[in-house]
């Protein structure tokens, strides 16, 4: 009889139903001796369970052994924490996280058919597994991003699951607890917001029709300018209108949208901006999915005060001042080749060279320019060969066909000039992927609305101007300090004072600071690859195609 009661008692509380009954099950349970403090054969039943269930992983085992395996979850006085655990569960989809792997509702079937102490014991260490593997997934992200792209460098914080569960068993609101494992950037809570946006977006049939055209322009007319129309008007970039003609209003209108991601705001819809119209809500939905998987990677980063932002797919650079945008530039990244995409890490930028030479790299001296001067000895001659002494070898004393990538000995080097590979000043945060931002002589490629060109470090367009910001934090004068040690010629190393964290993402939606999302093309395909991990991993895709 107190099997069944308790049976009974345990899925009224889970289903938010007579908690009072519940207390009065377990109460009765009690004084039949059936969750009695002294050993018996019911309780010794629980915690052989807890023990047997615990035993395969060191901090739940720990953790249980620490409180004398005091239950957490399935006692009466567990109601609030069970109560705020299954809320979360319940909603965790919203958040983009695996509901289907946490299986709310079987846990709660299991609640109901409870009819030993050993299976309300195995139910105990289920629930707490389920709420670490909750609280790590919405915490630090579903993913171990290393695992899934080799280019992503991040490590993602780990928190110890024995405090964790500790502090979570101590906590005097654990609704509240649940909710502060997310995030914290407003730009988590925006990213929800738009996904709850898009959800209805979808349900109310999408964008419309998909524009079959390949360039539209001021004063065309036609079906296709109508499709543009609408879709337009459905995403809110253009108000009410019947015109079939691709009027003042609608250029405006995709200007704007241009703007929004990134593209050549010239007001005519060519090949690039149909493709992005095109996309449909189910396409940037997934980008908004990969977006928050991405912040819960950097959860536990400290954002406030200054940091630099470099987004690789939106080719800019930013310096943040206690949340706020003090210095923009365009940037040129990596190419899109194995070895040459930019990396995606966090970093402290220690020291800036003015007047750099350039190192060249061991990987491009033998991969590109040791087959040029295979060819002809005089090759890339702005180059300095350089052996193993530090001296500069005259290309006349080398035979480059003895050599191969294995065997060359020489290093190459570029003197300071206005020629140099890095142009006049480099920014260093150093790192073993030897990635670094730097001004460049090739400043036609900052025209360009694609900008992956480079072997993997970052280009900046206004390299000058990211200088003077980063010198105004130790000097009065930081223009006149610069341009000092540019006019002497030499290279020269200034440190910073303070280093600056430095951000290096991959973000292909991103909220400005008043909500609206902008989205980005996925130039690496790395988004691609990570939502295809997310649903192997049990998220789900909201919505239907409309």
């Amino acid at each position: 009889m107190a099997f069944g009661l308790r049976a009974v008692a345990l899925a009224a509380a889970v289903s938010g139903v007579a908690l009072g009954a519940f207390a009065q099950g377990t109460a009765q349970i009690a004084a039949q001796g059936s969750m009695s403090p002294v050993s018996g054969i019911e309780l010794s039943g629980f915690t052989q369970a807890i023990a047997e269930a615990a035993a395969s992983d060191p901090a739940l085992a720990a953790f249980y052994a620490a409180r004398d395996y005091r239950p957490v979850w399935t006692s009466a006085d567990d109601a609030l924490r069970r109560a705020a655990l299954f809320s979360a569960l319940d909603v965790s989809g919203m958040q983009g996280l695996p509901q289907a792997h946490y299986d709310p509702d079987a846990l709660r079937a299991r609640f109901g058919a409870v009819q030993s102490e050993r299976q309300r014991g195995l139910l105990e260490v289920a629930l707490s597994k389920v709420f670490l593997d909750y609280a790590h997934d919405v915490s630090h992200g579903v993913l171990d991003p290393h695992k899934v792209l080799p280019d992503i460098k991040r490590e993602p914080l780990r928190a110890d699951p024995q405090a964790r569960l500790t502090a979570f068993a101590a906590s005097s609101n654990p609704a509240l607890f649940l909710r502060n494992l997310a995030p914290k950037m407003p730009q988590y809570a925006q990213l929800l917001k738009a996904k709850l946006d898009l959800q209805a977006q979808l349900a109310e049939g999408g964008w419309g029709a998909r524009v079959l055209a390949k360039k539209l322009q001021p004063g065309d007319t036609g079906p296709a300018v109508i499709a543009l129309r609408d879709r337009l008007q459905e995403m809110g970039y253009l108000g009410r209108s019947a015109t079939a003609v691709y009027d003042a209003d609608i250029q405006k209108a995709v200007q704007a949208y241009q703007a929004d991601q990134g593209l050549t705001p010239d007001g005519v819809a060519g090949a690039g901006t149909l493709e992005q119209i095109n996309q449909s809500p189910e396409d940037r939905m997934q980008s908004i999915l990969v977006a928050l998987e991405r912040l819960r990677w950097m959860n536990g980063l400290d954002l406030s005060g200054r940091y630099v932002w470099v987004n690789i797919p939106d080719f800019s650079v930013r310096v943040v001042d206690d949340g706020k945008t003090t210095f923009r530039s365009v940037t040129v990244v990596g190419q899109n080749n194995s070895d040459r995409r930019t990396p995606e890490f966090s970093d402290e930028m220690e020291r800036m060279v003015i007047n750099p030479a350039w190192h060249v790299p061991r990987s491009i001296v033998t991969k590109e320019y040791l087959p040029m001067m295979q060819r002809n000895p005089n090759a890339a001659g702005q180059l300095n060969l350089i052996d193993s002494r530090g001296r500069v070898v005259p290309r006349s004393a080398v035979n480059f066909a003895a050599y191969s990538a294995r065997n060359f000995p020489f290093a190459m080097k570029q003197p300071p000039s206005n020629r140099n590979a890095l142009g006049l000043v480099k920014f260093l945060f150093p790192n073993k992927w030897n990635i670094y931002l730097h001004d460049t002589p090739s400043k036609s490629l900052f025209q360009k609305e694609s900008r992956a060109f480079s072997h993997g470090c970052v280009r900046v367009g206004q390299p000058f101007d990211l200088a003077y910001i980063l010198l105004g934090a130790q000097s009065d004068d930081p223009r006149a300090e610069f341009q000092r040690i540019l006019n002497s010629g030499r290279e020269t190393t200034v440190p910073l004072k303070q280093p600056v964290p430095v951000h290096l993402v991959y973000f292909t939606a991103w909220p400005t600071p008043s909500g609206h999302v902008e989205y980005r093309r996925d130039v690496y395909r790395r988004d691609a690859a990570l939502f295809t991990a997310l649903q192997r991993a049990g998220v789900e895709l909201p919505g239907s195609k409309g």
